[in-house]
């Protein structure tokens, strides 16, 4: 039988509140020397059964978010496409809007629309622009996403908030997946994860990125006592739409071989925590392919994480996993 990430995403998203949602799995990529390495890079995720290829968005040693993605629509049949995620400040929401109905459009409907306020301190030093307060950069980012969902519908809007102001605006082309191909917000704080659980199709759970950088806070967050807090924030603020929501994770430590111990222990002595907290933690894949197997299945029943995405790196390496959970 043939690996279709799409009609597995349709089907996931008819599921009961009882029933756990199928494992869906993608990579987040940056960069390639090449079109052929990229191009290569996406036919290999896709054939190895992963449903998605996600970008960050910064001003570091990557390739153009809008145009590689595209690139790597078009070398594949099935594979969704999205940033992890895009960053509202970089680009009016009338312009971004219009590229993502564009992708949507030419990928044949497989755009998932991953958008978030801004975090990188960096990337706004360098390009000069203001760096925000996290609640300016929010509000900012909520009127953003307003507008984007509303240029969505081909339908004639104004819109006047404290940051953007559109008038009579019909925006084109429209997207494939209607009303709006689905959101994906990933958040770290409260207030983001509450918005998130209102707001979005599939809600991301991240470690705190609040200070511009990823610090020793940062670690602090990707505990599995921390990630049971933010889940039960999502539930709490999503009432009877957490049915409806797919949740994500980011798995930022990955390391498959054959000794578990060896993996989690090089991991901790890394980054001088508890080998316990590496071992337990969401945000990390430790071990052969069939403890990750049942690692993920455990997180699945615990907190309901069902779409998992790994590095560009392992795409090939984590691909018997993959295996592993087809169809579970």
């Amino acid at each position: 039988m043939t690996f279709n990430p799409m009609d597995d995403y349709c089907f996931m998203m008819t599921q009961t509140p009882k029933n756990l949602r199928p494992f869906r799995f993608g990579i987040q990529a940056s960069k390639a020397g090449s079109r052929k390495e990229w191009v290569e890079l996406a036919k290999t995720t896709e054939d190895n059964g992963f449903s998605s290829l996600t970008m960050p968005d910064h001003f570091t040693d990557q390739l153009a978010p809008v145009p590689a993605l595209m690139s790597a629509a078009d070398a594949t049949k099935n594979l969704r496409i999205g940033a992890l995620v895009w960053d509202n400040d970089y680009k009016h929401p009338v312009v971004l809007a219009k590229e993502l109905a564009t992708m949507d459009l030419l990928s044949d409907g497989r755009l998932e629309i991953g958008i978030g306020a801004g975090w990188m301190a960096t990337d706004y030093e360098q390009s000069g622009m203001v760096y925000d307060k996290p609640g300016v950069r929010i509000d900012r980012f909520l009127e953003g996403l307003e507008i984007i969902k509303r240029a969505m519908t081909g339908e004639k809007f104004s819109f006047t908030g404290q940051h953007y102001k559109i008038t009579d605006y019909v925006s084109a082309p429209l997207p494939v997946q209607r009303p709006c191909p689905p959101i994906l917000i990933g958040g770290g704080g409260p207030r983001v994860l509450k918005l998130a659980a209102q707001l979005a199709d599939i809600v991301g759970i991240n470690p705190s990125m609040k200070d511009g950088v990823v610090n020793a806070e940062t670690i602090t967050h990707m505990t599995a006592e921390a990630v049971s807090e933010k889940i039960k924030i999502v539930e709490n603020a999503a009432g009877p739409r957490m049915q409806n929501i797919e949740l994500n994770i980011r798995t930022f430590l990955v390391n498959i071989r054959e000794s578990a111990d060896e993996a989690i222990n090089g991991t901790a002595n890394m980054f001088k925590v508890d080998p316990k907290m590496v071992a337990d933690s969401p945000f990390a894949l430790m071990g052969p392919p069939a403890k990750i197997a049942e690692d993920l299945l455990a997180r699945r029943e615990r907190w309901g994480l069902s779409y998992i995405i790994v590095g560009g790196e392992d795409v090939n390496s984590f691909a018997p996993v993959i295996k592993i959970l087809a169809g579970k």
